[in-house]
Parts: C-alpha cells; sequence; structure tokens
C-alpha cells in the first residue's frame, strides 16, 4: 500500500507541476483580465490602501508612480507558482499593463491570494522600470517592503528607498514578506 502511496504522490506532483506551468506560461491566453477588469481591480486596491494605511491618500500624493496588481494568485504543492495582472498609474492615469510571476520550490501546498502595490517614489526609480524589457524584484531594483505600527502616520517615517512595496491578504496589509526574484512584464491590453 505504500508503494501506491508513493506512487499516487509523484503523479499529483506532476499533475500539478504541469498545471501550474500551463497557468503561468499561457496567462495571455486562458487568464487574462481585460483592461477594464484590470482598472477595476486597480481602482479597489488603490482604495484598500487609502482606507488601511493610516495617511495612505497623502503618501500616494508624493508617488512619481505606483505599480498595483490586485490579485497575485500564489498556488503550488512543493513546486509553487504566482501570477497577477496590473497597472501602472502616472497621475492617476494607466500608462501600461504589467504581469508578474515568480516559482519557488519548497514546502508549500494549496493556494492564496495577495494585492500587491509597488510604490516609485523617485522619477529615476520610475523610468528604469518603465525602459526594462522584464524588469526582476532584488536583480534591477530592490523593493523595500515598509513596516510601521498599525496606527502609526505612513508620512511620518523617513522613507528614503526608491521603491516601496506594500502586500495585502484577505486579512489586510501583511509584513515580513519579499517580493525577490518576482518578475515584472509589460502586456499589451
Amino acid at each position: 500500500m505504500a508503494y501506491f502511496t508513493k506512487q499516487f504522490n509523484h503523479i499529483l506532483q506532476a499533475t500539478l507541476f504541469a498545471c501550474l506551468t500551463l497557468f503561468i506560461a499561457s496567462p495571455n491566453d486562458t487568464y487574462a483580465a481585460s483592461a477594464t477588469e484590470i482598472n477595476i481591480g486597480v481602482d479597489e486596491t488603490l482604495k484598500r490602501f487609502r482606507k488601511e494605511v493610516p495617511g495612505g491618500g497623502e503618501f500616494l500624493k508624493r508617488a512619481k508612480g505606483i505599480l498595483v496588481f490586485p490579485s497575485v494568485i500564489k498556488a503550488g504543492f512543493w513546486i509553487g507558482g504566482e501570477y497577477g495582472e496590473g497597472a501602472l498609474r502616472i497621475d492617476g492615469q494607466t500608462k501600461a499593463y504589467f504581469s508578474t510571476a515568480a516559482a519557488s520550490i519548497g514546502l508549500q501546498a494549496g493556494a492564496q491570494t495577495k494585492s500587491v502595490v509597488l510604490v516609485f517614489m523617485t522619477d529615476d526609480a520610475l523610468v528604469k522600470f518603465q525602459q526594462s524589457e522584464g524588469w526582476k524584484a532584488g536583480v534591477d531594483g530592490s523593493v523595500a517592503l515598509v513596516q510601521w505600527g498599525a496606527a502609526e502616520d505612513i508620512n511620518t517615517l523617513d522613507i528614503t528607498d526608491p521603491i516601496v512595496g506594500f502586500v495585502f491578504s484577505n486579512k489586510g496589509l501583511m509584513f515580513n514578506l519579499t517580493l525577490e526574484g518576482s518578475k515584472f512584464t509589460k502586456i499589451v491590453k
């Protein structure tokens, strides 16, 4: 019986890996959202940001650009991956659409959804991001995930990082996460 259980687990892992590979490899064909759907999600995510981050509205006014992924889905069983689509906003207007993807290996099982907001605080960081063919966090630029007291106004922090990231789960703002290895690629909508 143990032999069959082991074989079943290998088949299950291979099947999940194949499904995940197809999911990540062909998102524009199968799971792609329309520009309208992405923009609605971006609006809702920014509304949530302003509500959950004390001083968030004022903080975003200082941004040179804001990259928002309303829904990044992460799934895996030993081998995992994540994918999401979002929009780059400059002066409140959508300028381009992007996808984000990442892969991971290790102890993991299941699926989760998160929202990601990257705030470009300098013109230089925004221009480098826009000019890249495929920008990878931790390689082409670092993203500082800001941590502070939940009741503290974010504008009281002396943020000097050129790119600041925020990650939200269904339960709210998440801390102690990394975006290292996430790749951001421009897509046509």
